[in-house]
């Protein structure tokens, strides 16, 4: 998709910004493309395909599914997608993505540099504008006729859903303007910023399905949507999500429908929430009288004769008590969630009586285990958290045998008692999270690790559900050394109560240089205590140990 776009100039000279112009015919249509992403390669009907599955993908099957975004050869011919900035689009507007001053210095980069002074100006006399609204302005010297400046909502993990609505009203803002205006073609870049802790995934879902949603009622007035990347993670990203909300065949149609997250927002692509719904619950011995035609006085007017019609019998046979009950109260299963978290606190639990913390409760759906993944990993980027860095505890090695990534673990360094768990799981977080993206290999070192109190087997469950089914899935191997019978006995237990698929992954190893056939010495930093302890467990029968290098020899 993303060929070399030839590019030219605006009236066969160069923009006074140097850039040469493109025309939105150089631009390739989405529907045009020849890009399948890895969802080609996957198997529809497997639960651990992509962090983005539905509750009802859970089950396997999208027999029976209605799409949600099905699909629509007319709208996928209006999107686009290009990488490189948007100034250079010859096209009716491009949005800038601001702040409430709409001042220079906290615009998107580079776009008062190619407009010119004259839009700093103008942008000076709009009086600000709200987060979640969009002005308009002159373009000035961008080859487009227009610029749409916009407020991003700044993200935090407790209000996660008003700053997705007020997202999703920025884009909706953007192309309303574009209509008012009587204009028909927008480019339209990444509108959150880093600066306000906005994920990117979760922001690309909120711009891409208000983006269908929209174009869903106004196709007839927009010609074009280009959506603008200037990173290549940003590039990935859409790539991999614009399938789901434009599918352009049967086959990604039935992708979507598996996964597609749980909550795809409403008619607006606003994301909804189930407990601010208006509840109605029928009177007690109420009866539905058929509709009655009310006797109008001669004597009342126009306006006033609409309002007597509008009786209580006309009410009542909207009010049907099918209409008005739910499937389940959202009250009565909140309470009901309470009720068993109690009973579970206070009932007998075996595995907290053998040490292991509380391993019972539900297991999460993946949809929400993507919500909370994407929750910790805000909050994450969002923290120093240097603290923890500095305790080597869990740092990047580098490649085993086959090239896969290694992260390691050091149990030694686990200190718990002067150790903030919540902060060490943020940082595991975000150690990870560039590193479970493809397959990849933990190596723990467990030597000595028994004199140091280690957390219980319920915080570890709840960690692997953090990281999601992503760890899952792309996890190759865990390479245990030195393990002691307590540890051998708490995985097993792991295998048998959390998770059969990740824990089956482990590899017990007693010598180092048994470690070394899976990862090579050159790929590890490994502390000075495990060379120690391999010696004096293994007694050093048959190695020779480089005391400068620390590297580990059989003896010939």
């Amino acid at each position: 998709m993303y060929r070399p776009v030839a590019t030219t100039t605006r009236g066969g000279v160069p923009t006074d910004s140097g850039d040469s112009v493109v025309t939105l015919d150089q631009v390739p249509r989405w529907i045009d493309s020849d890009v399948r992403y890895l969802y080609e390669n996957e198997d529809p009907n497997s639960d651990y395909a992509d962090p983005l599955s539905t509750a009802s993908g859970s089950e396997g099957n999208a027999n029976g599914i209605v799409s949600k975004f099905p699909v629509d050869h007319e709208i996928n011919s209006k999107i686009y997608l290009w990488r490189g900035d948007p100034w250079n689009l010859e096209v009716d507007a491009v949005v800038n993505s601001t702040n409430e001053n709409l001042d220079e210095a906290h615009s998107s980069p580079g776009l008062h540099a190619a407009a010119g002074p004259g839009l700093a100006e103008e942008c000076a006399t709009l009086g600000g504008c709200r987060t979640g609204m969009a002005k308009v302005t002159n373009a000035y010297d961008l080859p487009a006729r227009r610029v749409i400046h916009t407020v991003g909502p700044k993200y935090a993990v407790k209000y996660h859903t008003a700053a997705e609505n007020a997202l999703s009203h920025c884009y909706r803002s953007c192309l309303e303007l574009l209509i008012e205006n009587g204009l028909q073609s927008i480019a339209m870049g990444c509108i959150y910023t880093e600066a306000k802790n906005y994920p990117r995934e979760p922001a690309a879902h909120v711009a891409i399905r208000t983006v269908r949603r929209f174009l869903e009622k106004q196709r007839d007035k927009i010609e074009a949507v280009v959506f603008c990347t200037t990173t290549s993670s940003d590039t990935e990203i859409y790539k991999r999500l614009l399938p789901l909300y434009f599918p352009r065949d049967n086959h990604e149609e039935e992708i979507a429908r598996l996964k597609l997250p749980a909550d795809v927002g409403d008619e607006n692509g606003e994301t909804t929430t189930a407990e601010r719904k208006i509840r109605i619950k029928p009177l007690p011995n109420a009866k539905v009288s058929s509709p009655r035609t009310p006797q109008a006085s001669v004597d009342l007017s126009v306006s006033n004769l609409g309002l007597s019609r509008r009786s209580s019998s006309y009410l009542g046979a909207f009010l049907d008590p099918a209409f008005m009950s739910l499937i389940k109260d959202p009250d009565q299963r909140r309470r009901e969630q309470w009720e068993k978290t109690a009973q579970a606190q206070n009932s007998w639990n075996c595995f907290k009586m053998l040490g292991y913390g509380e391993l019972g409760g539900p297991a999460l759906s993946a949809a929400e285990e993507y919500t909370l993944h994407s929750r910790y990993l805000a909050k994450a980027n969002s923290m120093n958290l240097s603290e923890i860095a500095e305790m080597k505890i869990v740092y990047r090695g580098g490649v085993d045998s086959e090239g896969r990534p290694v992260m390691v673990v050091v149990g030694a360094h686990f200190l718990l008692r002067c150790l903030d768990l919540e902060r060490f799981i943020l940082y595991v977080v975000k150690e990870f999270e560039p590193v479970i993206q493809k397959p990849y290999s933990i190596v723990y070192f467990h030597s000595a690790a028994s004199l140091q109190m280690q957390p219980d087997l319920g915080w570890i469950k709840r960690l692997q559900q953090i990281l999601g089914r992503k760890h899952q899935r792309n996890l190759h191997a865990i390479y245990v050394l030195h393990p002691t019978f307590g540890l051998k006995s708490a995985i097993f237990a792991l295998q048998l109560f959390v998770d059969n698929v990740v824990w089956k992954k482990v590899v017990y190893l007693d010598r180092l240089l048994q470690l070394f056939r899976y990862v090579p010495r050159e790929q590890l930093t490994i502390p000075d205590f495990v060379f120690q302890h391999d010696l004096e467990v293994n007694g050093g029968k048959g190695l020779i140990v480089d005391p400068r290098t620390k590297y580990v020899y059989q003896r010939p």
